[in-house]
């Protein structure tokens, strides 16, 4: 019987998460985050706990209450240009976050898994393999490859899963994606710019979820990079949405990234090679064609 707590299901990929797991046989499921849980009406029977895993003491008493065998931790800050201009506040959450939770489960023996990103690379040489350098071009980059290094100091059993634009269609929340962005400007008739200098293995949030699944069930132990496969540039995903909803291309303008000024600075390559998911956890993810119509079932 596997115990599994998830931090951040609120979130995008806690929600789907919920989803997955609430009738897994041989799986106690607890959900947990900051706020009020969003969920309870959906999955009356999933256990919740108010967590805020900024706050030591309180991940403490949760763990050693509800004793899980495994932490899937999904919350963080994940602007990237909030994480830039607010920096002590994405340093609590993305490290110091990660620094309590890893502290409670060397003390419980819980098997945590630690979910971080392609943004802890440079950009310059994707996509990536699981032993690439860290070297990141933003201060959430910084924060994620910190906790990182916590995470691989870590006194009990530890698995890194790495992802990459992760998009999805999440409950009660308001929150949008390149799939809904694209979709509903073009339904609309409006013009919109797209790069087409940044590349990307998108990441469809069942497929994480699924390989968070994946590395609690084996127990994994280590770091896997858990995305798509194809390395699409925005605009090819833009373009590609607009054929699945047989919407006007035209009104798609491929820019470079120069053209906008954001806070954070991109890598412009990365992407992700996920041989080792695919062999080890029997990961497999859906095409970003197949994502699209996913979400087009959802909405």
């Amino acid at each position: 019987m596997k115990t599994i707590l998830i931090t951040g299901s609120n979130g995008l990929l806690g929600q789907k998460l919920v989803n997955l797991l609430h009738l897994e046989p041989n799986t106690k499921l607890i959900a947990s985050s900051r706020g009020q849980n969003k969920l309870a009406e959906i999955y009356p029977n999933v256990a919740f706990a108010a967590m805020d895993v900024t706050n030591a003491e309180q991940v403490e008493q949760v763990i050693s209450e509800l004793q899980p065998t495994h932490i899937i931790h999904t919350a963080a800050m994940t602007n990237v240009d909030d994480c830039e201009s607010q920096r002590e506040e994405c340093w609590k959450q993305n490290v110091d976050a990660v620094e309590n939770l890893v502290k409670a489960s060397e003390r419980h023996g819980v098997h945590l898994i630690h979910v971080s990103t392609d943004f802890i690379f440079d950009g310059e040489n994707g996509p990536y393999a699981e032993e690439a350098e860290g070297n990141p071009v933003n201060f959430y980059g910084e924060s994620k490859l910190a906790a990182e290094e916590l995470v691989k100091r870590a006194a009990c059993k530890w698995a890194i899963l790495r992802t990459v634009l992760v998009f999805g269609i999440v409950h009660d929340y308001g929150r949008s994606n390149i799939v809904l962005w694209v979709k509903g400007s073009l339904e609309q008739g409006k013009q919109i710019k797209v790069v087409n200098d940044q590349l990307r293995t998108p990441t469809l949030a069942e497929d994480l979820a699924q390989g968070c699944w994946l590395a609690a069930k084996h127990d994994a132990q280590g770091i896997f990079n858990i995305s798509g496969e194809e390395l699409l540039t925005p605009h090819q995903m833009a373009v590609q949405v607009a054929e699945y909803f047989n919407l006007d291309q035209s009104l798609i303008e491929e820019v470079d990234g120069t053209l906008f000024t954001q806070p954070a600075k991109r890598p412009p390559r990365t992407g992700f090679d996920i041989t080792k998911a695919k062999t080890q956890l029997g990961y497999q993810p859906h095409t970003f064609k197949e994502s699209i119509a996913i979400l087009a079932g959802q909405i």
